[in-house]
């Protein structure tokens, strides 16, 4: 149906929008010899957010495409409420997709490519150009329904694609990599006015990035895949604080490995004793630590050295050459960056909490 159109845009989209659950039971995509995806579990609850992430040919956008139905998996099945829609052609899903090239008709104005959709259901003109309006207004570009997409910058281009995408209210919204060809700028203003939108309309979201920060900072979960496998889905502060395997904890932010020695649930590392996070291990091991962890003091008999410092403003990220020649990161207040300015010596400790730990095989495997 069409939204009415009394009230805000933003009023009657919303209610018309209600999100659906999505879940990848069993996938499974090859390509030739490769295999895209490689048994994929995942839901997706209705009217959440949630972010896949991974570096490039880990199966992300293979999991999207399977959902809008542009591929097939070879195994297992896509549900939407409790539907199986493996084999429902792409037209008939109830999902809009918005692409990483924006995809606009170059002959149609910003207006007609948001009302294409309804055009092909053959809506009537002046409901289809009613909706456009309605949509164009809830992006913010009121103004540019008249002109067409070589008119338009990049962000504005990606608005009137999510616009598109919203027109024929779909239950389910598909974001490939919406804002990987924008400038930094732009990118931060429109991941937030996507995730506004994407609150107020109560659409269940699946947003692929290879970006983490990108990740963290809009999605409700973010669920990182590796050579087509699920290896954590978790809020984005959890994944943060507690990746669940070497390659999350390396994969979602900066980490420091620095060796060690363990025994069972304990870990030596730079002369202190920390809870190792996660199973038992003995011997000789890596051990993960954010830069945020690591505190460098001043001391003028400390064995280790400040080589270099980047000020950030709220925070500087020091490098620290320590006494056998290795190197650690260390991110401190941005008002210590004078006292911990290259060629002072330090004393190096580490905030006294969980680590997270590697054996040498896992280690090779990140």
């Amino acid at each position: 149906m069409t939204a009415p159109t009394t009230g805000t845009a933003g009023e009657a989209v919303a209610e018309a929008a209600t999100g659906a659950r999505v879940e990848f039971r069993g996938l499974y995509r090859r390509f030739g010899g490769t295999l895209a995806l490689d048994g994929l579990d995942l839901s997706v609850e209705p009217g959440e957010l949630l972010a896949l992430l991974g570096p490039s040919g880990c199966g992300k956008t293979t999991a999207l495409r399977c959902v809008a139905g542009f591929e097939r998996p070879d195994e297992g099945a896509v549900l939407v409420d409790g539907r199986d829609i493996t084999g429902v052609p792409a037209n008939r899903r109830d999902a809009g997709m918005v692409f990483q090239s924006y995809s606009l008709f170059p002959n149609l104005n910003a207006r007609d490519n948001v009302a294409f959709g309804l055009r092909v259901r053959k809506v009537p003109a002046a409901r289809r150009h009613a909706r456009a309006r309605e949509l164009l207004e809830l992006v913010g570009l009121p103004a540019v329904g008249e002109r067409y997409p070589h008119q338009l910058s990049g962000g504005q281009q990606q608005r009137v694609a999510l616009a598109r995408a919203l027109a024929l209210e779909p239950r389910v919204l598909l974001l490939d990599e919406p804002l990987s060809a924008l400038d930094a700028k732009v990118r931060v203003a429109l991941r937030e006015e996507i995730r506004r939108l994407q609150l107020s309309l109560g659409i269940t979201t699946i947003f692929v990035t290879h970006d983490q920060e990108e990740a963290l900072s809009i999605a409700d979960r973010v669920a990182v895949l590796r050579a087509g496998r699920l290896e954590q889905v978790a809020a984005p502060a959890t994944l943060y604080d507690r990746p669940a395997t070497p390659f999350v904890a390396e994969f979602v932010g900066t980490m420091n490995h620095i060796p060690g020695t363990a025994s069972g649930d304990r870990v030596t590392v730079l002369g202190q004793t920390l809870p190792v996070d996660g199973p038992a291990v003995q011997g000789g091991v890596d051990v993960l630590v954010r830069p945020e962890a690591v505190i460098p003091a001043p001391d003028s008999e400390g064995t280790a050295t400040v080589v270099a410092s980047s000020f950030r403003g709220s925070t500087a990220r020091l490098r620290v050459r320590l006494a056998d020649g290795s190197e650690l990161l260390a991110d401190v207040p941005g008002h210590d960056s004078v006292r911990l300015a290259p060629g002072v010596q330090v004393t190096v400790t580490l905030v006294d909490r969980p680590v997270l730990v590697s054996t040498a095989d896992a280690s090779n495997a990140i």
